[in-house]
């Protein structure tokens, strides 16, 4: 049997024809244009999947489900997305209308970190793990926690929030409402954000920062791995960037090991293309910093990459 995974963003739907061993036959994407409402959406959803139905040379009878890996609060037991902040779903019945328009009987929906998290567990990095959670440092920070084989969401489907556990009491603001929230430091834009913040301070100073030539001078220019590229370079300010980054990062992991002590942690996005750099310092931090001095969580760069979404959602009905 086959099944098929669709990954929802606010940008683009991507959906993929997924084999019994996990691997994507095919895979196909499609604009989200989310200014549209909601039923349009779907409708191109359904005709992404049977379009990848039909390049595979399959019919609906050689797929077992569908699912849909879905941003916000996604109820898997209804199949309704009961709020999404950057789609227009409010109480909406995704999984009832992708069944109506492609007549595959068995949808499933999950949010899309916890789906990303439960593809870990399942085909990549955390394969075998009884418990494991998964961070994603993107935009956001993402969060994803499968115990004992199962998705953890809570009892209204929005457990895992983990981007918004607070590690600095009155810290910066967070664009949920609280202060001080780990993805206000530890995502890709929190990254970015402080590289910022260390230039400017540098050029008040008068200090010289490798940094100023990588993003031509044009503070604008700043991202995520310019302080890892001045770092490597022996650049005394991008090493204090890094220092202060891994610091952050590694304080929401060890609060995240203390209360789940999962097999394996495992962290995703864009970041992570700095492997040891980020790897190696980032253990170093979290386990001085755990409860546990026996048995330590594996933490462990994620495997599936952009792929996530799409093997997600398609192993939600296992």
């Amino acid at each position: 049997m086959y099944y098929l995974g669709i990954d929802l963003g606010g940008t683009n739907i991507a959906a993929g024809i997924v084999d019994e061993s996990y691997n994507i036959i095919k895979k196909k994407s499609v604009p989200t244009l989310a200014h549209r409402d909601g039923k349009e959406i779907i409708k191109d959803m359904a005709k992404l999947c049977l379009s990848l139905v039909e390049d595979c040379g399959l019919t609906l009878d050689d797929i077992a489900y569908a699912g849909i890996a879905s941003p916000g609060t996604a109820n898997s037991e209804t199949g309704v997305v009961e709020y999404a902040n950057n789609l227009p779903f409010e109480n909406f019945p995704i999984a009832d209308l992708l069944r109506e328009y492609t007549g595959i009987e068995k949808v499933y929906i999950e949010n899309d970190a916890n789906a990303a998290a439960k593809a870990e567990a399942i085909a990549g990095v955390a394969r075998g793990a009884k418990f494991s959670v998964m961070i994603t440092l993107g935009t956001g920070l993402g969060g994803g926690i499968v115990l004992d084989g199962k998705v953890y969401s809570g009892f209204n489907f929005a457990g895992a929030e983990l981007g918004h556990i607070v590690i600095e009491k009155d810290g910066k603001q967070c664009s949920c409402g609280r202060r001080g929230c780990w993805e206000t430091y530890s995502s890709a834009t929190g990254l970015t954000n402080m590289t910022k913040e260390h230039v400017l301070a540098s050029r008040k100073e008068g200090r010289k920062t490798i940094i100023e030539d990588l993003i031509g001078g044009n503070i604008e220019a700043c991202n995520a791995r310019v302080a890892f590229a001045a770092m490597k370079q022996g650049d005394e300010v991008g090493k204090e960037i890094v220092d202060e980054y891994i610091s952050y990062l590694a304080c929401g992991i060890a609060n995240i090991i203390n209360i789940f002590q999962p097999n394996v942690l495992s962290i995703g996005g864009g970041v992570c293309g700095e492997k040891d750099y980020l790897l190696v310092p980032l253990k170093e931090a979290v386990f001085k910093e755990t409860y546990s001095k026996g048995k330590q969580t594996e933490i462990k760069i994620a495997e599936l990459g952009n792929d996530a979404g799409i093997i997600g959602a398609a192993v939600l009905g296992l």
